[in-house]
């Protein structure tokens, strides 16, 4: 009896540890998130802090390319199939997405989204949101637009920064005198200063290309304006025709041959990073020309409505946007501009940004990120971009006239919304 007593407390020793440790098992969770490159990054050097708060959750991250993640998520979201648990959805997708119906609605419970409203940036969690009211998406960070520019060429050209912004005439009389004295373009494309004056000075109410009654907005004095300066930039052979991100378009940038771009302020870490990296402390950033404030893009967290686990990815939502450590983290290694109220009066606000010459650039960036106005997300924004960057196109290339551009793009859309 005495030998077979050892091997008994051994079964039930063996018998408790394989409790306990199917137990832990079924407690272990898996949460899906789905995005695209550089955010990614961010999500993985969030989880350890995540870890501590939920040790029995687990993130799987799935990257993808930045266009095939967006493709790949609306195939997900209507055939309700391969569906993560939180979706990260960029802001010029934001309106598509929405026109799926499949993405959760905030404001009701659990999530009950308008209790945390303020804090925000008001631009950003507004632009989460559609005419019905529903709250579909949580920002995460922003792109206040800002100048871009070479402070080298405009001292040789004579130019100084009070020329480059005290309007958007005296930013194209600028270019010229820039051209005839270095060669280099004012902008890569006549195209990018029409797209920051229609995304610029939106009145209350509107969307970019539709009012919150439905109006197609296209032929007001906001698109003749911008399509008359993209014109006359295109006149005065002002842009070099690059296509953004093209090779052409890095190269140009590299090398000097464009004395500005117009673009979010995330555009200084491309440039650092992987663009110009060797060209730092030759580039300087204002605000835009004539008091326009605009912003590039935004990232944002979406929980689709046939999600497993809601309840544990709005937890982590929450803690992606609202953990001021992990906001400013972000900021720091990938120059996402934070979304979070409170992590902007952080002392990394204030330091100098080496690759700007020591400029305190980020002040500047926080005043634009107060000034831009809320924009109002229609499900068409998307193909109405396509319709007005056809018709300027035209514009550009073959000298359509700007009135009959405009009115063919507001048949098209008016098209659109019928159907």
């Amino acid at each position: 009896m005495n030998n077979n007593r050892p091997s008994f407390f051994l079964r039930i020793t063996l018998f408790i540890g394989l409790w306990f440790l199917s137990s832990a098992w079924a407690q272990q969770q898996t949460l899906v998130v789905a995005t695209y490159s550089n955010v990614d990054e961010i999500i993985k050097s969030a989880i350890p802090k995540w870890k501590v708060k939920h040790p029995g959750v687990d993130v799987r991250v799935l990257r993808r390319a930045f266009d095939d993640h967006h493709n790949a998520m609306i195939a997900s979201l209507s055939t309700a199939s391969n569906l993560p648990d939180v979706m990260v959805v960029e802001f010029n997708y934001l309106g598509r997405f929405a026109a799926s119906g499949q993405l959760e609605d905030l404001t009701g419970a659990p999530y009950q989204i308008r209790n945390i409203q303020q804090n925000y940036v008001p631009f950003a969690f507004h632009q989460a949101s559609i005419s019905s009211g529903a709250v579909l998406a949580v920002p995460a960070d922003i792109g206040p637009g800002t100048l871009l520019y070479r402070d080298d060429l405009i001292r040789k050209s004579g130019v100084t920064e009070a020329d480059l912004t005290k309007s958007w005439e005296s930013y194209v009389a600028s270019g010229a005198k820039i051209k005839a004295a270095t060669g280099a373009f004012l902008i890569p494309e006549a195209s990018d200063i029409a797209e920051i004056l229609i995304r610029s000075n939106v009145k209350p109410g509107e969307g970019l290309y539709f009012g919150t009654d439905g109006k197609v907005l296209v032929e007001s004095q906001r698109f003749v304006r911008a399509f008359e300066l993209a014109r006359l930039v295109r006149q005065q052979k002002l842009d070099a025709r690059w296509t953004p991100w093209s090779q052409p378009w890095r190269d140009g940038l590299r090398n000097g041959e464009v004395a500005s771009i117009m673009s979010g302020a995330w555009m200084v870490g491309h440039l650092a990073t992987w663009i110009a990296p060797k060209s730092k402390g030759l580039w300087r950033a204002d605000q835009l020309p004539g008091n326009s404030w605009g912003a590039w893009g935004g990232t944002f967290y979406t929980i689709p409505k046939r999600a497993k686990n809601k309840v544990l990815a709005w937890e982590f939502v929450k803690f992606m946007t609202l953990n001021r450590q992990v906001q400013i983290a972000a900021f720091k290694s990938q120059n996402a501009f934070p979304a979070l109220m409170d992590a902007h009066d952080d002392p990394f606000f204030d330091l100098p940004v080496d690759y700007l010459g020591g400029q305190h650039a980020r002040i500047l960036w926080r005043k634009a990120a107060q000034h831009v106005s809320p924009i109002e997300v229609n499900e068409l924004d998307q193909k109405a971009s396509e319709v007005i960057n056809n018709q300027l196109d035209k514009v550009l290339n073959q000298d359509k006239d700007i009135a009959l551009a405009l009115s063919d793009a507001k048949v098209s859309l008016e098209r659109m919304l019928r159907h």
